[in-house]
Parts: structure tokens; C-alpha cells; sequence
């Protein structure tokens, strides 16, 4: 199964949050006027050997697809956020679930990229994350929302709340509902090698050609300084209506206000 990718989106400002819009390949700002669309190919775990602050805006356009007891459901990624563990990276995310190391529920996220790591919050919803960095460190990128690009009647039941399409994967636990995922029995899935497991089979494709302009910002509902435009490590397609609003973790509004003071 195969999509044609988005074509690439001009740079928008963003209101609900600060933003700025950004080229994947360096990270610089830019817009661009030139649409252009592009294939998707198969994820490949040296590609996700990157940090995730690296990879997470290269995933926006990919499709994700799972299948569950024999029910697929394939979604466009249009907003994800990046995390690095204990280790990761020159600078220490204090956002991280693996921030202090590695436990028994971050587990997959030390483990070979390509995976998913699925959490549970709020002992409610299962959210999902692909693992990548540099072997033997910890790194995820949250799918935090998406459009169902297959599947519809399936994502529809699985989440009666929604009111609209849109609202179906907008958001990381309505994401994973939407999907089928649960943790823990799909926490570890493969996405670059779909074989079965607990009952589901998932793979990543990831756009032929990055996205030409990607929109970034401070990372949704995370407490204090993690939770600021120090960590501006959420990635959007701009102007897409899937992606979910931005809200101020705890204590975030002041600390970013303390920080430009």
C-alpha cells in the first residue's frame, strides 16, 4: 500500500504558540513558494540513527500504517515532537521519560531504532513514539497527530468522540486510539521490519524528499523550561487542520517569560 505525499506547504505563522518555519535539511529559516510533490519510500533504520531533534521534522508527510486483527488504518504525520534520553545530544532534555536513564518503561526507547515505543498516559491513552538516535542512546519522536489517510470507518469507530475526520488522530492519545495501538502489548513494534506482533503489524514510509518548510515550536502541555521555545523541538505542517493547538505546560508560560527576562 503506497500514498503520494503532500505537496510541500509555504511558511504561515503560527498564533497559538511561537513558531518559526524551517527547512528539515538545515534547520534554517526560510519559505518557500515552490510546491512540489514527492513519493514515499520505506523508513530505514540508518536514517533513524540521527538525533531526534534531527529526524522528527523529516517524518512530516510520512504514513504510518497499522494493522490490527486484520483491520488497517494508514495516517499522514503532521505533528510530532522530538525527546532525547539521558546522554542524548549535547544539551539535557529535562522533558524526557528517559531524562534519567534507562527503566523498565522506557526500555524501547534505548533499544534499535525503528521501533515504536508506546506509553500510557494518564493511565488512559496509549501514545506512540518512533525510537531513533545513535545506538546504545535514548531517543523518541511523538506522533502527536495526523490525518487517517486509510481506513476511515475503522478510525471512526475506534473513536466515537470525534466530532469531525480531522479530530480523529489530533492529538497523541486520540492518534494512537485511532490506530489501534496499546500499550504494552504493541510497545516495541517494528515499523521498519512489519512482522507481527501482539496482534498488529506497522510499518513507516517517510517522504522521498523532506518537506520544503516545516513549522516548529515549543512542545505541548510539558512542564517548566522543557516546555519552552529553549526546547523548540515540536514540528508541524503548517496551516494543516489535524495538527492539535498548542497549550502551556506547567509553570512553561512563566518559565519562558523568566528566560527572556
Amino acid at each position: 500500500m503506497s500514498y503520494a505525499a503532500p505537496p510541500a506547504t509555504r511558511g504561515v505563522s503560527w498564533s497559538q504558540a511561537p513558531a518559526r518555519t524551517r527547512r528539515p535539511h538545515d534547520m534554517t529559516d526560510t519559505t518557500s513558494d515552490a510546491p512540489a510533490t514527492t513519493s514515499l519510500r520505506p523508513a530505514t533504520r540508518t536514517e533513524l540513527l540521527a538525533l531526534p531533534v534531527d529526524v522528527a521534522p523529516r517524518l512530516l508527510g510520512g504514513v504510518l500504517t497499522v494493522t490490527v486483527d486484520g483491520e488497517t488504518v494508514a495516517l499522514r504525520i503532521t505533528e510530532v515532537e522530538a525527546y532525547h534520553g539521558k546522554g542524548t545530544g549535547p544539551v539535557p532534555d529535562p522533558g524526557s521519560h528517559a531524562r534519567m536513564g534507562y527503566t523498565k518503561r522506557n526500555a524501547t526507547m534505548w533499544g534499535d531504532p525503528g521501533h515504536l515505543y508506546v506509553y500510557l498516559s494518564h493511565g488512559i491513552h496509549s501514545c506512540a513514539n518512533v525510537v531513533c538516535g545513535p545506538q546504545g542512546e535514548a531517543g523518541g519522536i511523538l506522533l502527536r497527530a495526523g490525518e487517517i489517510v486509510d481506513g476511515l470507518d475503522i478510525a471512526r469507530r475506534r473513536r466515537p468522540a470525534a466530532r469531525t475526520d480531522r479530530e480523529l488522530a489530533r492529538g497523541p492519545g486520540r492518534l494512537g486510539d485511532a490506530m489501534g495501538l496499546r500499550h504494552a502489548l504493541h510497545d516495541g513494534i517494528d515499523v521498519v521490519d512489519p512482522t507481527p506482533f501482539g496482534g498488529a503489524v506497522a510499518s513507516l514510509q517517510l517522504p522521498s524528499i523532506p518537506l520544503e518548510t516545516v513549522a516548529s515550536g515549543p512542545r505541548v502541555g510539558i512542564a517548566g523550561l522543557a516546555g519552552t521555545d529553549a526546547f523548540p523541538w515540536r514540528y508541524w505542517v503548517p496551516g494543516d487542520r489535524s495538527v492539535s493547538p498548542f497549550r502551556w505546560g506547567r509553570g512553561a508560560a512563566e518559565a519562558a517569560l523568566a528566560a527572556r527576562t
